[in-house]
């Protein structure tokens, strides 16, 4: 399931920055890592090379915010 939706979020990645033809700023590219259930750009990178998703994201930036 994980491999799945890491070949998902490498897909559209790829989608996006052949339809951009140009680097987009930071505040749009964590605008569409929220869309796909990030947090921030930096943590949607982090799930395209590792085994993060965006629940996990969400769980651990959660539990610090309740700290």
């Amino acid at each position: 399931m994980m491999e799945k939706k890491h070949l998902a979020l490498k897909k559209l990645m790829t989608a996006v920055e052949k339809e951009l033809l140009h680097k987009p700023n930071r505040k749009t590219l964590d605008r569409l890592s929220l869309l796909v259930g990030f947090q921030d750009w930096d943590s949607f990178q982090e799930a395209l090379q590792g085994e993060a998703d965006g629940r996990t994201n969400y769980e651990s930036h959660k539990q610090s915010e309740d700290e």
